[in-house]
């Protein structure tokens, strides 16, 4: 059995389909060894599979194994054949299907040319390579002005090289999408580096959290993320109540800038918990 096509059980349901989803598509073949249509549906999704070269991942379910999931996503009968992306079902048939009606299935799951381009720059974003990232989201937006992933991406990618004046726009007209939240969680760093773009210099006169603070979100600005995080976490260490809970809504801010697939994300958003909690 190749990469693209998996045996997946009670066990591994929530972690090969479930969470693989939100990578690729998943489509869960439902069959059984007695069912005789299963036996000539299962090789032509096979067969599609391979061609596909990963654009959708297949995973194979043996419904007298596994009854529980099975009664869970409502199958009553056999081959059934659900595909799942971001943890749902998205598209669904039942019943044998002639081969150019499953091709027809399974092409409508295949993402848009736009959505892999932001996925490639979304990896980008992650090993922190932001301008490399830009280019790619401005390319998405040429094509597709409104496309959310990529103006995240964009603002993302603008903050963490300075450029806040530039990334605030985006993220205050943010269309109503899955990723607005995200987007609003930018603003308030991004309002921040802002106030600060045309002071370079921290005053030594102030108090020592308020030179702390400026100095933070100086080094926001030059594009220091982990070191402005640390003197982020460190007034907060000294006084989690300074600037009534801005110093929280930065330090998200920062932490939305690396996103959840930098390798330092989780451990800053824990130690930010337990300063808080």
């Amino acid at each position: 059995m190749s990469n693209h096509i998996i045996n997946v059980n009670e066990t591994d349901f929530q972690s090969e389909v479930l969470l693989y989803s939100s990578q690729r598509p998943v489509v869960v073949d439902f069959w059984a060894e007695w069912c005789l249509p299963c036996r000539t549906l299962g090789p032509i999704l096979e067969k599609i599979a391979e061609e596909s070269n990963g654009a959708f991942r297949l995973a194979k379910l043996d419904v007298d194994s596994n009854p529980k999931v099975a009664n869970d996503y409502g199958v009553r009968g056999i081959p059934a054949v659900k595909a799942f992306r971001n943890g749902q079902v998205v598209a669904e048939f039942s019943g044998l299907r002639p081969e150019p009606h499953v091709r027809e299935f399974l092409n409508a799951l295949a993402p848009a040319t736009s959505d892999l381009a932001v996925g490639r720059a979304d990896s980008l974003l992650a090993a922190e390579h932001w301008s490399k990232g830009e280019e790619i989201y401005r390319q998405v937006l040429d094509e597709s002005p409104d496309h959310p992933g990529a103006l995240l991406g964009l603002a993302r990618s603008l903050l963490a090289q300075g450029a806040a004046s530039q990334a605030l726009p985006i993220l205050r007209v943010f269309p109503v999408s899955k990723q607005y939240a995200k987007a609003e969680q930018l603003i308030s760093l991004a309002q921040a580096i802002a106030d600060l773009e045309n002071s370079e210099t921290v005053d030594e006169s102030e108090e020592p959290l308020s030179a702390q603070y400026h100095s933070a979100v100086h080094l926001a600005k030059r594009g220091q993320i982990f070191a402005a995080m640390d003197g982020l976490l460190d007034i907060l260490r000294q006084n989690k109540k300074y600037k009534q809970g801005e110093i929280r809504s930065l330090t998200l801010g920062l932490l939305g800038v690396l996103g959840d697939e930098n390798p330092q994300t989780r451990a800053y958003r824990s130690e930010l918990t337990s300063l808080l909690f």
